[in-house]
C-alpha cells in the first residue's frame, strides 16, 4: 500500500509543478516580458526578462506622452515654453524645461525668466526669427498677455520736399520669445512724396486699412507702459512715435558695449549684428519690422547678463550703498586707527 501512495503523491506533485510553471508564463506575457521559444515549457532566464523589460522601458521613454500605451490624452495643465515672460492664454508653447520644474517655479513665485537664465534655457534659440507667424496689419494680437519684455521697430515713409523726412508708417511689437503681439500701419498725417517701398515695405494700398497716428500712438505707449523696452537704436523710434520710456527700462542692441566690435562706426548695424552673432541674413530686400524686432530681441536674450550689468552699474540701485562712500569711510576708520 505504500509504495502505491508514494507513486501516487510524486504523481500529484509533478502536477503541480506544471500548473505553476504555466501560470508563471502567463504572468510573463502580461507584464511585457518577451519570452523566447513560447512553444517549449521552459522558464526564461534572469538576462532574457532583463532585456525584455530594458526594451520595453526604451520604446515607452521615446514615444510622446500623449501616445503612450495606444492612447491620446490632452495635457491636464498648459505646459511652459523656454524663458517665459509672456503667456499665450489658451494654448502653451512647447516645453523647455520640465512640467515639473515649470509648476514649482509657478508655485513659489519666481519669475520664468530668473528660471530660464539659471538653467541656461532658450538663449540660443534662432527658430523664433521665422517669419511664418507674421499677421501684418492685425493690430494687438488677441489671447496674448505680454510679459516683461518687449521689442518694438517702426517702419517710415517719406514727407515733405523730395521725401528727406520721415513719417511713421508701420509699427510691429513683439515678446520675450518673439512673438508678435502688435502690428499696425499708420496712416502719416503729411502728404507721402517718397514711400521708400523697396526699404520700408510700405505701399499705397496698405493705407486702405491703416490706422491712424493718435490710435497706434495710444495703444503702443499703453504696451511700454512698466516694461522693458528692447530694441535697436530705440530713440528713434520713440521719436517718430512721439514718446518717451524712462532710460532705465530700455535695453538698446545699438548702444551695448559688448556689440562695438562689430561696427565701423560709432555703432553697428542691426543687420551686421544679426549676420555676425545669429548667423542670419536680414534687410536683403524690403525690410520687415517684425523681423528687425524679433532680431532684437533675440541678441537681447542672448546676451541678457551683460545688457543687465550695464544697466545696474548705469542705473545704480539708491538703497545700496555706493562702493565709493564705503571706500572712503573704510579709509577713514584706518586714519583713525
Amino acid at each position: 500500500m505504500a509504495p502505491e501512495l508514494s507513486s501516487n503523491w510524486k504523481k500529484l506533485q509533478a502536477q503541480i509543478k506544471a500548473e505553476s510553471t504555466t501560470q508563471e508564463k502567463g504572468k510573463g506575457k502580461r507584464k511585457g516580458e518577451e519570452i523566447q521559444n513560447q512553444g517549449s515549457q521552459s522558464v526564461p532566464n534572469k538576462r532574457q526578462k532583463v532585456l525584455g523589460k530594458s526594451k520595453s522601458i526604451s520604446e515607452k521613454s521615446t514615444a510622446p506622452p500623449q501616445q503612450r500605451h495606444g492612447k491620446t490624452k490632452a495635457p491636464s495643465r498648459p505646459q511652459m515654453g523656454n524663458v517665459q515672460s509672456s503667456r499665450v492664454v489658451e494654448g502653451g508653447a512647447k516645453s523647455g524645461i520640465s512640467p515639473s520644474l515649470a509648476l514649482w517655479a509657478e508655485d513659489n513665485g519666481i519669475s520664468a525668466e530668473d528660471l530660464a537664465e539659471a538653467y541656461g534655457l532658450g538663449i540660443q534659440d534662432n527658430s523664433m526669427i521665422s517669419t511664418a507667424s507674421d499677421r501684418p496689419n492685425e493690430g494687438l494680437a488677441p489671447g496674448i498677455e505680454v510679459g516683461k519684455y518687449i521689442a518694438i521697430d517702426c517702419e517710415m515713409v517719406g514727407v515733405g520736399e523730395n521725401g528727406y523726412e520721415s513719417a511713421l508708417a508701420r509699427v510691429s511689437a513683439v515678446d520675450f520669445h518673439g512673438r508678435q503681439v502688435y502690428d499696425s500701419f499708420v496712416r502719416p498725417k503729411e502728404r507721402v512724396t517718397d514711400w521708400r517701398t523697396h526699404v520700408s515695405g510700405v505701399s499705397p494700398k496698405h493705407m486702405a486699412t491703416a490706422r491712424s497716428f493718435e490710435e497706434v500712438q495710444t495703444q503702443v505707449a499703453e504696451l511700454l507702459k512698466g516694461r522693458i523696452l528692447v530694441g535697436h537704436d530705440i530713440r528713434h523710434d520713440l521719436q517718430i512715435l512721439l514718446l518717451s520710456h524712462p532710460s532705465k527700462l530700455v535695453r538698446d542692441t545699438a548702444k551695448f558695449s559688448g556689440f562695438r566690435k562689430y561696427g565701423h562706426g560709432p555703432k553697428p548695424s542691426l543687420r551686421v549684428l544679426a549676420k555676425e552673432i545669429l548667423g542670419v541674413e536680414i534687410q536683403s530686400g524690403q525690410h520687415s519690422s517684425t523681423e528687425d524686432a524679433r532680431i532684437a530681441m533675440l541678441l537681447f536674450r542672448r546676451f541678457k547678463s551683460g545688457f543687465d550689468v550695464e544697466n545696474a552699474n548705469r542705473f545704480p540701485d539708491p538703497t545700496l550703498p555706493s562702493k565709493s562712500k564705503s571706500q572712503s569711510s573704510k579709509s577713514k576708520k584706518k586714519r583713525k586707527n
